[in-house]
């Protein structure tokens, strides 16, 4: 049987990674080409998508207009080229949106934000939210702040982390080749482009080279890395070239591209994950709380009797039914303390006894795995 090819236009979640040398160009923003792009955001929306953009070109726009000269930037100059262009490119997103009734946002990240859990889980809930309000997230590595050792260093990785964080099932790198090949096309001429790579291989592996365009820091290796990364997390991942009018439109009409086929679907592959962490406490619950969870609900704290172990906010905890038997596991939203004070109360009640809002489930169904 064939493999299918995933299709752009049955996205529920998509993320979109535009790099520098697609967005700035010599005389500065190529913005007929960002509008034509705002035009398939505004179409994805339409036709019910969540869209996540990950932008490059913030230092290439700040370096223009300071004056910087060409070639290798140091790490002070980048983030000052950040600081001036980051500005402008959200304004820029943000004037070509707007016509189509759509809302930005900006989100910037470090890589230790991704590997701190109460970071993660903070810019988890924060485009969650956006997302559910209707908003595209525009998100960029924060130059400005981020020092060598915490860095990404490229907006293809950061892509493939947003994408596993928020649960996209399709990632695309608009890039400047059109695909994955065997070798690098610009130098070798019998170099031959991947459709669908269904399985990274050593072998694939061994054929990724480095970066063709001088304004672009993302090479087929980072690609690769990227995709090594989304796939596992189940969200399919497309490379093509992005320079043609309305990209996203091209790549729903066929154009050509290598798709990295996901591993299961985000959803299962986060259940997987939670299932193989090592729970740091565990929660006992009522009958009732286990009913409610075998139909798919989230467990609240009225639902739980006892509350045993040291873990923070986002941290595995067991879930136990009223003879201790293990049901599951899931991804606590309290730390150990105030499930322990909240722990048989209503959600209504959780503001009184803390001191401060909370969330209304103890662990939501989508952290769990029974």
């Amino acid at each position: 049987m064939a493999t299918l090819t995933p299709d752009i236009a049955a996205a529920r979640r998509l993320v979109v990674k535009i790099g520098s040398a697609l967005l700035v160009g010599n005389t500065g923003l190529k913005t007929a080409w960002l509008a034509a792009l705002a035009h398939d955001v505004s179409l994805a929306r339409g036709r019910g998508a969540d869209v996540i953009l990950v932008s490059s070109g913030a230092i290439a726009l700040g370096r223009r207009v300071l004056g910087l000269p060409a070639g290798a930037l140091t790490l002070e100059q980048s983030q000052a080229a950040a600081a001036v262009g980051q500005i402008r490119l959200a304004r820029a997103y943000e004037e070509v949106l707007t016509p189509h009734a759509v809302t930005t946002a900006q989100i910037l990240v470090t890589l230790e934000d991704t590997e701190d859990r109460r970071r993660y889980l903070n810019s988890r809930a924060t485009m969650e939210t956006l997302l559910g309000l209707g908003v595209v997230p525009i998100v960029n590595e924060n130059d400005t702040v981020a020092t060598d050792e915490i860095r990404f260093g490229d907006n293809d990785r950061l892509a493939a982390q947003i994408a596993i964080t928020i649960g996209a099932d399709q990632l695309v790198l608009l890039s400047d080749v059109d695909g994955f090949y065997s070798a690098n096309p610009k130098q070798d001429p019998t170099a031959r482009r991947f459709d669908l790579v269904e399985h990274i291989t050593p072998e694939i592996e061994a054929m990724a080279g480095d970066a063709i365009s001088g304004n672009s820091k993302g090479g087929m290796k980072t690609k690769l890395m990227a995709a090594k990364t989304a796939v596992a997390g189940g969200c399919a991942m497309a490379i093509m070239e992005g320079s043609v009018t309305r990209p996203l439109t091209a790549l729903a009409a066929g154009a050509k591209c290598t798709w990295f086929l996901p591993d299961g679907d985000p959803q299962a592959a986060r259940k997987r994950w939670i299932a193989a962490m090592k729970p740091r406490g565990e929660l006992r619950l009522d009958a009732g709380a286990v009913a409610a969870l075998l139909l798919g609900k989230s467990l609240l704290p009225a639902g739980v009797v006892a509350v045993t172990g040291s873990f923070g906010r986002g941290d595995p905890v067991a879930l136990l039914g009223p003879d201790g038997a293990a049901l599951g596991k899931g991804l606590a939203r309290y730390t150990a303390a105030e499930a322990r004070a909240i722990r048989g109360h209503k959600s209504g009640e959780i503001a009184a006894i803390l001191g401060y809002p909370g969330r209304a489930a103890l662990v939501h169904r989508d952290d769990m795995v029974l």
